[in-house]
This record gives structure tokens, sequence and C-alpha cells, in this order.
């Protein structure tokens, strides 16, 4: 088995708040290894985002590494110098944000800021840098024409494979798409992920994708990492929604639609993710999850292995064909958890 490109081990992020400190990512581990495409998903507010931004030392100044490693090939990403950091981005770790709207400088031509990124870390010269920039365009499926217009011209879905190309114009190692599809209609949503599902096929590229959305991750990724209130509660390959053990995915996998069952309700997850700052005892799911017993909200569950490259953050793993038929029942998720 190949080394991980990228290992992740017992990563903890706080944030400071006028209440305390926060901890948006709290105890995460997970491999990535190279080739891979790795899904993070969960809600709003579980601790995606602030996951890739500590990979790529992009957290804002009012977060820290609390504790924990980043590891890419090996080397230690937590407490590099702002130096060190400008001389991966780009060349060894790229990132697709989550707004394209907001991604480029709208009084530069895309070609310009493509070069700039390029001329910073490549000793390429002007005219190998544009050649490059044109096979990016070839790329993600814009007319290489197009570089010398300003990021006006482009629509949205153009926009966001324009960041593609600029994400990948220096061949990094590892690219992190942040909610790469955010406020896009759903025609060009699915355009783009199948464009990075294809470049990170083609290519054999490492991706790491950061979303809220279960049927794109269950359809695209080699493996899923479900988070809920910056902890892992389930994680593995497509047995996690084939067969999920966490009611946390269960509930997840409910508000979904189903093309194979189109008569089945959908569910929502009732109440809302807990505080950060005084998050509850026990499992962080607990008082919203309708299986939770004493010992859910006593003592924190650890994530244990229940397959093949499988594992959940749950007490009650052994009773989870029960948990899977009552969780499929609307009255299941209106009902108070039981004793």
């Amino acid at each position: 088995m190949n080394a991980p490109l990228l290992t992740v081990r017992d990563l903890k992020v706080a944030y400071r708040t006028s209440a305390g400190e926060a901890f948006a990512v709290d105890g995460v581990s997970f491999n990535l290894a190279p080739g891979e495409f790795l899904g993070i998903v969960g809600e709003s507010g579980c601790g995606k985002s602030t996951m890739a931004k500590a990979v790529l030392g992009l957290l804002p100044t009012n977060a820290r590494i609390a504790a924990g490693s980043v590891q890419l090939r090996g080397q230690e990403l937590v407490g590099l110098s702002t130096r060190a950091w400008r001389r991966l981005r780009w060349k060894e770790i790229a990132l697709v944000p989550q707004s394209a709207m907001n991604g480029f400088d709208p009084v530069y031509t895309v070609e310009a800021q493509l070069d700039e990124a390029m001329a910073a870390h490549s000793s390429a010269g002007p005219a190998a840098r544009r050649e490059r920039m044109g096979e990016m365009f070839d790329l993600v499926g814009i007319d290489r024409r197009r570089l010398s217009d300003y990021p006006h011209q482009f629509s949205g879905g153009m926009r966001q494979r324009a960041m593609i190309a600029m994400a990948m114009v220096l061949d990094p190692q590892l690219v992190v798409a942040d909610e790469p599809t955010t406020g896009l209609d759903v025609i060009v949503q699915d355009q783009i992920i199948q464009r990075i599902r294809r470049i990170q096929r083609e290519q054999h590229k490492t991706m790491l994708l950061i979303t809220h959305d279960m049927a794109l991750v269950a359809e695209n990724c080699d493996r899923i990492v479900v988070m809920y209130a910056g902890q892992v509660m389930e994680a593995g390959r497509e047995a996690v929604f084939r067969t999920p053990f966490h009611p946390y995915t269960l509930g997840l996998c409910n508000a979904f639609p189903d093309l194979d069952d189109r008569d089945r309700e959908l569910i929502a997850i009732p109440g809302v993710p807990p505080n950060l700052v005084s998050p509850p005892p026990g499992c962080r799911f607990a008082p919203r999850c309708p299986f939770a017993t004493d010992v859910c909200r006593r003592k924190a569950p650890p994530l244990v292995s229940v397959g093949p490259d499988h594992q959940a953050a749950c007490h009650h793993v052994t009773r989870v064909a029960d948990m899977r038929e009552r969780a499929r029942l609307p009255a299941t998720w209106r009902e108070p958890a039981i004793a």
C-alpha cells in the first residue's frame, strides 16, 4: 500500500469568540492516499471548511491549531512559516474556493491572475506559461482565447472552471475543493463536479472535496468522512451510505431524495448543532438522536471499526439493524430519545 499523501492526526482547531474558545475541529484524524478522492460531508457549521483551511494554512487570525498534526508526504505543515507556506501553495497544494464570484480580482484579466501564480512558483518563461494556461483552459472546457477576458465576462460556471484551471496550473500534488458548486444552478453544479472528477481520474490527482451534499459525495468520492460538531461520526467507502452505522449518517441519508425510491418521504433531523464553546458531554449528536441512551449523554463514543475500511463513533453499533429500520419512519425523529 502506498504511503498517505496527506495525514491528519488528532487535529484540533479553536476560534476565539467573545464567549470563549470554540473548537470547530476537535480531534479529527484521517489519511488521504495518492490519487484518492476523499469527501468530507456534514451540515453547515460542522467544521468541514475549517478543516480545509487548516490543511491549507489559511486559518483566519482569530483561529489557531490547538493540537494535532497535518503532514503532506511526511512534511509537517503545522507551524510552517509564512514564507514556507508561500512555497507550498499552488505548487504542492492548491485550493478551488467555494465562491468563484469573488475568487478573481475584477480589474485584472484572468490570464494576468493565472500568470501571477505561475510566475511566483515557476521558472518557465512567458510563452511557456501562456501555453500551460491554454492547456488548463482546454482541460476545463473553456476556449483558450478567453484567457484575455476579465472575470465579469465569464458566467458563474465559467468562473468556477477557471478557478479549477488556476488550481491545476502548477500541477499540485493535492487539490482541495471547498464547496466548489456554491451559488451555481443544479445543471452547472453537475457539470463542475463531473469536470473535477474527470480531471482527478485522468490526471490521477489527489483531491479533498468539502461539501454538504450527500448525493454528490456518494456518487463521486472514493472515501467519505462524515463530520458533526467538529468530530468524525463515520468514515469509510460506499458502505457509509449503503449500510450506515451512525444515527447522524442515517439522518443525513433520510434528508436526501432517492430516485430508486421516489415515494419515500424526506425526513429532516430535528434541532440544531450544539454550541461549540460549551458542547454537550458525551456524544455531540445525542441531543438530536432518537436512539440516544444515558451512556450517550455521559460518555463520548470512540471511533470503532464496523467493517472493512469502515468506522463509526456510536455506542450502539450492535443495534444498527433496528436503528436503520426505525430511522426510516418520520415518527422516530419526532419522538424523544429512548431511555
